[in-house]
């Protein structure tokens, strides 16, 4: 069975090449899949060679044994996650860099060979650093040892941050070197008419933030919406990128590789979608430029935001291609055009995560009412206000859309950083021949899941509960209602700077002094 060098190098773990009392020593982690060892050949350095006979290894168990002991008759389970400890006693390495060929046999896959390259340094003092456990690094001990740590270094006592209310192991896999909290302060909205092909219905609004007046204008704003029939929402599409460069010889080979890719798109598709069973390869958009072309790998990702997801699975589309097309001379699995936590141009013209769309008419009446603005001033002050965003060179011809993203996205356990995509927006105004006012705000990359990431965390959990949002398809009724929310907040701002309350508000709601 061929699994490609790309993939195999995942075994290693860079860093770990190190001599000690007993002789160099380097680790493997299994990173793909569970499988069995049936032998370990040969660990080769440079030009010189370590059989078996010559190697101890520790598969995890903190016991050294003889690594001829791994035999077809006497197997050893290397499941997902297992490290496994490899040593020479009584051979050292010379200071620097070393070529490392490791080569395995596995039940199944017969014989396993890869070479990597890893660095031997003499050892470094060891600095003061954050309090880690290798056993257990959420546990009440090892969380008051980073306490006192942190009180002994900086006199700060951290009363407020280590008052959590849940179990820090809830915490693992969301954060490293758990020692409490940062509480912001949490408030609802609403509810909200979201007119939705996913969502349906009255919603309450979970907003986390620490700017006043934020909550009571987003009030205000859906009182607007639902006067006027509601909010209706459309995701208008849906793609998740990872976005890896090759490098060639010249520009010819390179474009000859645009369309090699297009041959071997099934093959292509096939290896990607290998490693996820929720994730779709839709397409691939090739970008050439000098010798390099760009891949911009897109996927839909279910319930999940998807950035690991289909980094794992580009990784092992793009290990196939390395094997198969040998005018490649380079490759990065990242090339910057995937604009990952960056806004961008190519993610407002192709969409990054949902592209979401928000429209209302609003009734002149209800404009009147309750904004005591009329129609036409909100609609020449976009006019005017479209200027002041081709001027800057905003990415955002709205007025404050990531107020509600970020709120939302703290509530409920998002990946707060996707703001940085998410800020961009299109707003579009018009009188409509009844005099109300027809308005509308895209968001073309918006970030979002109901599973995975921090969704799971106790009170982000909770506040998509509020929303009905927890459960297998539900992240597009989630989409449409954060754009409705964010729809609000356009109307309710544009309303209080076109009639000129905007300061008077943050006057008597938004001072903390």
């Amino acid at each position: 069975m061929k699994i490609p060098q790309l993939l195999l190098r995942q075994l290693y773990t860079f860093g770990s090449l190190a001599n000690d009392a007993s002789g160099f020593r380097l680790s493997l982690k299994n990173r793909l899949s569970d499988v069995t060892l049936t032998r370990i050949v040969r660990v080769k350095f440079d030009h010189q060679e370590f059989p078996a006979a010559q190697l101890e290894v520790d598969l995890g168990d903190g016991t050294w044994r003889a690594a001829t002991a791994v035999t077809p008759q006497a197997p050893q389970e290397f499941p997902l996650k297992q490290v496994a400890h490899l040593r020479a006693p009584g051979h050292q390495l010379p200071d620097g860099t070393h070529e490392i060929e490791i080569c395995i046999e596995v039940k199944g896959m017969g014989s396993l060979a890869f070479k990597v390259k890893d660095h031997v340094a003499e050892p470094q003092k060891r600095l003061a650093s954050v309090p880690y456990s290798k056993e257990n690094n959420y546990s009440p001990e090892i969380i008051k040892e980073r306490l006192r740590f942190i009180k002994q270094l900086t006199g700060a006592d951290l009363h407020h941050v280590s008052k959590q209310s849940f179990d820090p192991q809830k915490a693992k896999g969301n954060i490293e070197n758990f020692t409490g909290v940062a509480q912001i302060p949490l408030g609802f909205a609403g509810p909200l008419q979201v007119n939705g092909e996913h969502a349906k219905g009255e919603f309450i609004i979970p907003l986390a933030t620490t700017e006043g007046t934020l909550v009571a204008s987003y009030n205000r704003g859906m009182k607007v919406l639902n006067l006027s029939g509601g909010v209706t929402c459309t995701v208008q599409a849906d793609h998740m990128q990872r976005a890896p460069v090759f490098i060639f010889d010249t520009a010819r080979e390179a474009r000859a590789f645009r369309d090699w890719v297009e041959d071997k798109i099934a093959d292509i598709r096939r290896e990607a979608e290998s490693t996820t069973s929720v994730g779709k390869l839709q397409y691939i958009d090739t970008y050439l430029a000098s010798k390099f072309a760009y891949l911009r790998f897109n996927y839909s990702t279910g319930d999940a935001a998807g950035q690991n997801m289909v980094g794992r699975a580009t990784f092992a589309a793009c290990s196939w291609i390395l094997d198969n097309n040998d005018t490649i001379r380079r490759f990065y699995l990242e090339s910057n055009l995937a604009t990952d936590k960056k806004a961008s141009q190519v993610n407002l013209m192709r969409t990054r995560g949902k592209r979401v769309t928000a429209e209302c008419v609003v009734k002149r009446d209800v404009l009147l009412d309750v904004m005591r603005v009329e129609p036409e001033s909100l609609c020449y002050h976009w006019g005017v206000a479209n200027v002041g965003a081709i001027l800057s060179g905003a990415n955002n011809n709205g007025l404050h859309s990531p107020n509600a993203i970020t709120a939302m996205f703290i509530a409920t356990g998002q990946d707060v950083a996707n703001v940085a995509e998410g800020s961009a927006g299109i707003v579009y105004v018009e009188m409509t021949p009844a005099k109300d006012l027809y308005l509308s705000i895209t968001i073309p990359s918006l970030i979002v899941a109901t599973h995975g990431g921090g969704t799971a965390l106790p009170t982000q959990r909770e506040c998509l509960e509020v929303l009905g949002c927890v459960g297998k398809g539900k992240v597009n009724k989630f989409a449409e209602i954060i754009a409705g929310v964010v729809l609000a907040g356009e109307i309710s701002l544009a309303a209080a700077i076109s009639s000129l309350e905007w300061v008077s508000s943050h006057e008597e709601y938004g001072r903390n002094r």
